[in-house]
């Protein structure tokens, strides 16, 4: 991931006047995002010092997307690649892209939705990886682009209350979609491509159905934002992505 796109807007709802009325957050601290960036550090520390001591990435070997092992029976491949990276430059890109979009992500989905995002979302990818592309693949590259899709999501379906600024973060949006997405198809195979759209459609299925529905609730001046999602939209969305990849990756271990 080479770009992110720029924080939403701050959420606001039309009031008796010309004027418009803030309505703050509720107060989330990003504890998953920086868990996340501490265990995919972790583990290139553990990816570097295996080099060093013997001469080869243990870690990747054991935990890469590859479809030959997958289709032998090592299906947690389809998870671990998204805590590996092949370089320095390859998990600084990335993990600065989680850091910029996961803190304000996390605070509008809540802890355990953003989590189960994030694993989804790499999930997905890495089965679209597996069906179509041969080689090993590594990166939470996968995962992040399920972001950047939820994040579009997210303000598409909350666009009421954040008013004129929504355009201008969309269009930042697809922006940087289509500009990785070039970049991937530039890169003669470097960069896997098809595992980014894998995890931005994982993403958005998850976002479309699961993500938060906010309305402004209260009497002014005392308004809060409340989410209409209950659980069973989770349950939905977080059941569509796992049936239709878990699917899709029966269907390419059974025909490989």
């Amino acid at each position: 991931m080479n770009e992110t796109p720029a924080s939403s807007p701050a959420p606001e709802t039309g009031a008796a006047t010309n004027g418009r009325i803030a309505v703050r957050l509720p107060a989330v601290d990003p504890q998953i995002t920086y868990t996340i960036l501490g265990m995919t550090i972790l583990v290139f520390a553990l990816q570097f010092l295996s080099g060093m001591a013997l001469g080869r990435d243990i870690m990747v070997e054991l935990g890469a997307k590859d479809n030959d092992a997958i289709r032998a029976g090592e299906l947690w491949r389809f998870f671990t690649p998204m805590l590996l990276h092949g370089s320095l430059t390859h998990i600084a890109f990335n993990m600065y892209a989680l850091f910029s979009l996961g803190r304000g992500l996390e605070r509008q989905l809540g802890h355990g939705r953003f989590l189960l995002l994030y694993i989804l979302a790499g999930f997905s990818g890495n089965v679209f990886s597996f069906l179509i592309t041969k080689g090993l693949s590594v990166g939470a590259s996968t995962s992040i682009f399920g972001l950047i899709a939820a994040e579009g999501i997210f303000l598409y379906q909350n666009r009421k209350l954040f008013g004129r600024e929504t355009r201008q973060a969309l269009n930042n949006i697809v922006f940087v979609i289509l500009f990785n997405l070039f970049l991937g198809f530039s890169s003669g195979g470097l960069i896997d491509n098809w595992g980014h759209m894998g995890g931005l459609l994982g993403g958005a299925i998850f976002a479309w159905f699961a993500g938060p529905l906010w309305e402004v609730t209260g009497i002014y001046p005392n308004l809060q934002l409340s989410d209409r999602r209950e659980f069973q939209d989770l349950a939905l969305g977080a059941g569509m992505v796992i049936i239709l990849f878990g699917a899709l990756a029966a269907w390419g271990i059974i025909s490989g």
